[in-house]
């Protein structure tokens, strides 16, 4: 209820139910770890103010929603924050030095690391797909968290497929297929290979 005040959307319902959600989802953590989360809630509402999903909702119940997936495997405070913010170095004028000094290095480098793993569109289809490749290997590497951000992202972006236009969607699919899907299962994380897995053949 305090964020609901302070959500720079205008307090629109979506963005405040979700957060709500998600601090729910978060009983588990200490509660000075959800006073953190709340912030990052507010921070990234304010980064992506501008932003809308394509079904119109305001861009933060995505990240919110990503962060409540993950919150369901009990994960610690920074992976929780690093799936809130997960979107903004890439798509607003928020830095990696500004998350760095606001929620930690350790914060920082999972976004750092799930902005690299977007597809490069400008090279060629096979050099798109080895390099995918190498770029999901040499981040689970570097830090498994930030696979798992990535796997939570994709699950509730193919579960809200609807309003992308289908050859988007098979795209999308086929690569989750391709790469996603046998890294997840490499690193034990069979449920939610096999929900997404569904999601992709749907």
């Amino acid at each position: 209820h305090q964020l609901c005040g302070h959500l720079s959307s205008g307090g629109e319902q979506a963005g405040v139910e979700s957060t709500s959600a998600l601090m729910r989802a978060v009983g588990y953590l200490p509660i000075d770890s959800q006073q953190k989360i709340l912030v990052a809630c507010e921070f990234g509402d304010k980064a992506h103010i501008k932003d809308k999903r394509k079904s119109g909702e305001p861009y933060i119940t995505h990240p919110i929603a990503v962060a409540e997936i993950l919150a369901g495997f009990r994960l610690n405070v920074d992976v929780i924050i690093s799936a809130i913010l997960h979107d903004t170095v890439e798509d607003t004028d928020v830095t990696e030095e500004q998350i760095t000094k606001l929620f930690g290095e350790k914060v920082a480098k999972i976004v750092d690391g799930v902005t690299k793993l977007k597809s490069d569109k400008n090279k060629d289809k096979n050099l798109t797909k080895a390099g995918t490749f190498h770029k999901i290997f040499t981040a689970t590497l570097e830090d498994p968290h930030v696979l798992v951000v990535k796997l939570a992202d994709r699950l509730h972006n193919m579960s809200t497929m609807d309003a992308v236009r289908p050859e988007k969607q098979r795209s999308t699919a086929q690569e989750t297929l391709n790469f996603y899907i046998p890294f997840a299962r490499l690193l034990g994380l069979n449920d939610i290979a096999d929900y997404i897995e569904i999601l992709c053949y749907r």
